[in-house]
């Protein structure tokens, strides 16, 4: 099993701007949290809506394994839309906001999501991973990682 952190790019223009990298303290938690588990995980910033299309097929390959997806500027993509149903994959979708500015969202009953993690900045990903961890039964191994709020 496995968990793998897609992150969008943050601009859809010819600047093909990835994602700022997530904090070190939160990629810290999160990669502890998974190997707690025995869980790899493995984390992919995309510069361009091919490209999280690429990786987000490139991860489908157990069904088993879990995606924290953080959309970003492609959230509206229909190539993204169309994609997310044919995926074995279960995700969690991942907004970096903070909860008094919320992002858009995916439309609802998309593939297989299992939550949005939003409204926490970058510690939506500590939420995302928690609700992953669940869905794989392994949310009470390991040290607990609380969402501060």
């Amino acid at each position: 099993m496995a968990i793998f952190i897609v992150r969008g790019p943050d601009a859809c223009d010819a600047l093909l701007q990835a994602s700022v990298p997530l904090p070190r303290e939160v990629m810290n938690a999160l990669v502890h949290r998974a190997l707690d588990v025995g869980i790899s995980v493995a984390q992919r910033n995309c510069h361009s809506e091919q490209e999280l299309l690429d990786a987000l097929c490139a991860a489908d390959h157990n069904p088993d394994d879990v995606i924290l997806l953080a959309p970003a500027a492609c959230v509206h993509s229909q190539r993204l839309q169309r994609l997310l149903p044919r995926l074995r994959n279960a995700y969690v979708e991942v907004h970096e906001d903070a909860s008094d500015a919320p992002q858009s969202c995916l439309p609802e009953h998309l593939g297989r999501r299992l939550g949005i993690a939003q409204g926490y900045c970058a510690q939506s990903y500590v939420l995302a991973m928690e609700l992953a961890l669940e869905h794989l039964c392994c949310s009470d191994v390991g040290d607990r990682v609380h969402v501060g709020t």
